[in-house]
């Protein structure tokens, strides 16, 4: 699906999500949505379209495909539901994603009551939450910032991972990566994992 990007707001790729999509057919699907809006001066340079428009790229693509797809998945008695999340619902940054990390928080809670529902009838729900991931935006990204300050590709990649406070293991996650936990939790292997949430950032969320 390809959203239209008004022509008086900025819009930027997020590093790690794709555009809403399905995947493995109709037993396991991946609702996810990856642009968000970043206009200056925090929240109160929000307004209701801001607001609206993270909402219909980020929450919305996710219900509107568990409400064609999930309830085949009940009747079969068998599905597996994947939801891309952010560690943004976590970690906002004011500056940057604070309407973006709302509607992911929003859709990690609508998650948790999908899964308390279907999964008695052998549909299981899963989140995955990633933080920073090298996509092609994220290199672009990197390599804008390191040519501002001079420094190259390295510098960026180095100022992106201190806004987030630092990712532990030294390096972003790879898509590879991500498509590699996704593809485990939708397999018979997880079959036990159901309405929980799975972090893949580095270490860049604290668990201990």
């Amino acid at each position: 699906m390809h959203h239209r990007r008004p022509d008086n707001t900025r819009w930027h790729r997020q590093a790690g999500a794709g555009r809403t999509g399905t995947a493995w057919g109709s037993r396991y699907h991946c609702p996810y949505a990856g642009w968000f809006l970043r206009p200056a001066g925090g929240f109160a340079a929000l307004d209701d379209a801001a607001w609206a428009g993270e909402l219909d790229l980020n929450l919305y693509p996710a219900v509107r495909l568990d409400r064609a797809l999930v309830p085949a998945m009940v009747a079969r008695r068998s599905g597996v539901v994947v939801h891309v999340t952010s560690i943004q619902s976590r970690l906002p940054l004011p500056e940057a994603t604070t309407a973006y990390a709302a509607a992911k928080a929003a859709l990690s809670t609508y998650s948790k009551s999908l899964a308390r529902e279907v999964s008695p009838h052998g549909v299981r729900v899963v989140r995955v939450s990633p933080g920073w991931i090298e996509t092609e935006a994220a290199i672009e990204l990197a390599r804008r910032l390191g040519d501002e300050s001079g420094g190259g590709m390295e510098e960026g990649r180095r100022r992106i991972m201190e806004s987030l406070g630092g990712i532990p293991i030294g390096r972003p996650s790879s898509p590879e990566e991500v498509a590699s936990l996704i593809a485990f939790l939708a397999s018979d292997r997880a079959a036990s994992i159901t309405g929980t949430e799975h972090i893949i950032d580095g270490g860049t969320i604290p668990t201990v």
